[in-house]
Protein backbone atom coordinates (compact mmCIF):
# COMPACT_ATOMS: atom_id res chain seq x y z
CA UNK A 1 0.00 0.00 0.00
CA UNK A 2 1.47 3.32 -1.11
CA UNK A 3 1.44 6.28 1.24
CA UNK A 4 -0.21 9.37 -0.24
CA UNK A 5 0.66 12.58 1.65
CA UNK A 6 -2.30 14.38 0.07
CA UNK A 7 -4.67 11.92 1.72
CA UNK A 8 -3.13 12.71 5.10
CA UNK A 9 -3.72 16.43 4.50
CA UNK A 10 -7.37 15.74 3.61
CA UNK A 11 -7.82 13.70 6.78
CA UNK A 12 -6.13 16.39 8.87
CA UNK A 13 -8.42 19.07 7.40
CA UNK A 14 -11.52 16.92 7.98
CA UNK A 15 -10.52 16.22 11.59
CA UNK A 16 -9.93 19.92 12.18
CA UNK A 17 -13.41 20.73 10.85
CA UNK A 18 -14.96 17.94 12.96
CA UNK A 19 -13.21 19.31 16.06
CA UNK A 20 -14.56 22.77 15.36
CA UNK A 21 -18.09 21.45 14.87
CA UNK A 22 -18.05 19.18 17.94
CA UNK A 23 -15.59 20.53 20.55
CA UNK A 24 -17.32 18.90 23.55
CA UNK A 25 -17.23 15.47 21.90
CA UNK A 26 -13.56 15.86 20.99
CA UNK A 27 -12.73 16.95 24.56
CA UNK A 28 -14.67 13.98 25.98
CA UNK A 29 -12.84 11.53 23.71
CA UNK A 30 -9.48 13.11 24.50
CA UNK A 31 -10.08 13.01 28.27
CA UNK A 32 -11.45 9.48 28.18
CA UNK A 33 -8.76 7.96 26.01
CA UNK A 34 -5.80 9.94 27.40
CA UNK A 35 -5.72 7.79 30.53
CA UNK A 36 -5.91 4.62 28.43
CA UNK A 37 -8.75 2.22 27.88
CA UNK A 38 -7.88 -1.22 29.25
CA UNK A 39 -9.01 -4.47 27.67
CA UNK A 40 -12.49 -5.56 28.83
CA UNK A 41 -13.71 -1.95 28.97
CA UNK A 42 -17.09 -1.46 27.33
CA UNK A 43 -17.68 1.36 24.87
CA UNK A 44 -21.33 2.16 24.22
CA UNK A 45 -22.78 4.30 21.45
CA UNK A 46 -26.36 5.56 21.06
CA UNK A 47 -27.71 7.18 17.90
CA UNK A 48 -31.06 8.99 17.89
CA UNK A 49 -32.24 9.98 14.42
CA UNK A 50 -34.90 12.72 14.14
CA UNK A 51 -38.33 11.20 14.71
CA UNK A 52 -36.97 7.72 15.45
CA UNK A 53 -36.19 5.59 18.48
CA UNK A 54 -32.68 5.59 19.87
CA UNK A 55 -30.50 2.67 18.81
CA UNK A 56 -27.68 1.58 21.12
CA UNK A 57 -24.80 -0.81 20.65
CA UNK A 58 -21.60 -1.56 22.53
CA UNK A 59 -18.28 -3.34 22.22
CA UNK A 60 -16.05 -4.95 24.78
CA UNK A 61 -12.51 -3.77 24.05
CA UNK A 62 -10.10 -6.60 23.28
CA UNK A 63 -6.32 -6.66 23.30
CA UNK A 64 -6.30 -6.81 19.50
CA UNK A 65 -8.47 -3.64 19.42
CA UNK A 66 -5.86 -1.88 21.55
CA UNK A 67 -3.07 -3.07 19.26
CA UNK A 68 -4.94 -1.72 16.21
CA UNK A 69 -5.46 1.66 17.90
CA UNK A 70 -1.76 1.83 18.76
CA UNK A 71 -0.83 1.08 15.14
CA UNK A 72 -3.19 3.85 13.92
CA UNK A 73 -1.72 6.25 16.47
CA UNK A 74 1.80 5.48 15.20
CA UNK A 75 0.72 6.02 11.58
CA UNK A 76 -0.70 9.44 12.43
CA UNK A 77 2.65 10.69 13.75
Amino acid sequence: MAFNPMNMLKIKDALSKFSGNHPKFVAFMSDTFSSGIPADSIIELTVTKPGQKAVTTNIRVTQSDLELLNELKELSR
